[in-house]
């Protein structure tokens, strides 16, 4: 009986904190909807920043700031989702994702907690979901009575796209 039980727990031991990791999110809020983005792209979450404008960048773009002397492009979620643009009293929070090797801030309203997500649990966009954010949506989760849109980092990141 002993055998058998710590089988199990070295099983549960040996189990790859990657794996685990791959279901964890983190979740934000912007313009009243929750959403989530995977823990393994965050390297940072950040209070309100300065942010500096970059002529002629995209509507997207809301300017760069200064994380630790790295050059940091900050794109507004509300403008990339084609929301109406946060009030100017209320700052933004910075989620700063590393895609590719740069580091980006998505300007949420709030940041919220790491969630571990279910990947069985993952329903498809449901039709009624506005068209501009499906493009940038993984799926969904129900959180109580709220749905949770799991955010593609990289669709929201593609600009030029």
């Amino acid at each position: 009986m002993q055998g058998a039980e710590s089988s199990k727990n070295e099983t549960r031991s040996t189990a790859s904190p990657l794996t685990d990791a791959a279901g964890m999110m983190l979740t934000l809020t912007v313009a009243g909807q929750l959403c989530a983005v995977p823990v393994l792209s965050v390297r940072d979450v950040l209070g309100v920043q300065t942010i500096t404008r970059i002529p002629l960048a995209p509507r997207e773009v809301a300017g760069s700031l200064n994380l630790r002397g790295r050059i940091v492009t900050a794109v507004d979620l509300r403008s990339r989702l084609g929301l109406p643009p946060r009030e100017v009293a209320k700052g933004a929070m910075s989620v700063v994702v590393d895609v590719g090797g740069e580091l980006y801030s998505l300007l949420a309203d709030q940041v919220g907690e790491v969630l571990s997500l279910n990947a069985e649990e993952r329903s498809a966009n449901p039709p009624t979901l506005d068209p501009s954010w499906r493009e940038f949506s993984l799926g969904v989760h129900r959180q109580g009575d709220k749905l949770l849109v799991l955010l593609d980092v990289d669709r929201l990141l593609a600009l030029g796209a």
